[in-house]
């Protein structure tokens, strides 16, 4: 269905409506993102914190987990810390500089998000799209943030 009729307005151009359309299918996707997550007890930005810390594959530093977050979130202490008490990642300090805080993901965080990507495998929210287009639509999102 066309932006124009989901949300029954005129846009002004193509890129007025390009990029409402974008921030409507972004919200669109974290929704069915979080109804699969709920589950879980996990929110987005949780959901991100684990996938960083499985990607880096080894523990790595809170500024560095904060530097690659998709969602930037001012309270990330407190994420952190709801992670910990989930016991899905483990935090330790820097024994040369105790300011430096490093994250690693936990047996039980990675066994967590081998579940999720089983139901996320499932519901893939690009089955409208080819390879081709998921890849045309990826180039075009990395050309639009300049």
């Amino acid at each position: 269905m066309k932006i124009d009729d989901v949300i029954k307005s005129r846009f002004n151009n193509e890129n007025h409506r390009a990029v409402v359309n974008l921030r409507y299918t972004s919200n669109w996707i974290a929704s069915q993102h979080n109804s699969h997550l709920a589950q879980f007890g996990l929110s987005l930005p949780q959901f991100n914190v684990l996938r960083i810390l499985r990607g880096a594959k080894e523990k790595i530093s809170v500024k560095i987990v904060k530097d690659r977050m998709i969602e930037k979130s001012p309270n990330t202490t407190r994420l952190f810390d709801k992670l910990v008490e989930k016991e899905y990642i483990t935090r330790t300090r820097c024994e040369e500089d105790r300011r430096v805080v490093y994250l690693k993901i936990s047996d039980l965080g990675l066994k967590v998000l081998s579940k999720i990507d089983a139901i996320f495998e499932e519901v893939n929210f690009s089955d409208n799209l080819s390879e081709n287009e998921a890849a045309t639509l990826s180039n075009l999102l990395d050309k639009l943030r300049g």
